[in-house]
């Protein structure tokens, strides 16, 4: 049995076919439930753009566990000049799809902004499950069709407005997906993108009742 944990804002650590990922492990957020000399093992770290609080800490996860930094091309660059040993630093970009370590990533489109290569999201996929983590993102209207290649079990959705979508574009973006699970993210970190995430689950009820969503507390886990 696999898990989810969120680590508050965008972090999360995974579980999936008892290999350990942490995606845009940024530790030290006001949210986190945990600190770095917490973490002893993890497997994959994978990293959606260059913002602060997403590549957070993620280098010193992988230089204190040896594992697998993956990101787009200029990001695995920097973490390799920041002391990442090279064949430990994993470069994909837009449509790439590897396996690693037995877990399959894909790397899907994300509309931000960044200083080193360009945002991503990533679906991650094992025997067990599939997970999306959207990264900081508007709606990307790509992934109706990438989703029809690879479902999506559990999607990771930012909510916070102002740097990404909001919880009715989140919505939206629910009913395009079709996720089995939605777990909202990326929200009251800071007074700027303070949302209720009730307000989120009320829309996706209205526009796909089907799909479940969870609301997590930092440090909560959802089992799959």
């Amino acid at each position: 049995m696999g898990y989810i944990k969120w680590l508050g804002h965008a972090a999360f650590e995974i579980e999936i076919d008892g290999k350990i990922l942490y995606i845009d492990p940024w530790i030290t957020n006001p949210m986190s439930p945990v600190k770095l000399a917490d973490i002893s093992r993890a497997d994959l770290v994978l990293v959606t753009h260059d913002h602060d609080d997403h590549l957070g800490e993620a280098i010193d996860v992988v230089k204190k566990t040896g594992a697998k930094f993956i990101s787009v091309y200029e990001l695995t660059q920097y973490a390799i000049s920041q002391g990442v040993p090279e064949d430990k630093a994993i470069a994909m970009n837009i449509g790439g799809v590897m396996v690693v370590d037995g877990i399959e990533v894909i790397m899907v489109p994300a509309h931000h902004s960044c200083t080193r290569g360009t945002p991503c999201g990533f679906i991650v996929r094992g025997k067990e499950c599939s997970v999306y983590h959207a990264g900081d993102t508007g709606i990307v209207h790509e992934m109706s069709i990438i989703r029809e290649l690879y479902p999506i079990d559990i999607a990771l959705l930012p909510i916070g407005s102002v740097f990404t979508m909001d919880p009715r574009q989140a919505a939206k973006f629910t009913e395009i997906l079709r996720p089995k699970v939605v777990i909202p993210m990326h929200y009251n970190t800071f007074p700027v993108i303070r949302q209720d995430p009730e307000l989120f689950k009320r829309l996706v009820k209205e526009k796909v009742p089907e799909v479940e969503v969870v609301i997590l507390k930092p440090g909560e886990v959802y089992r799959f």
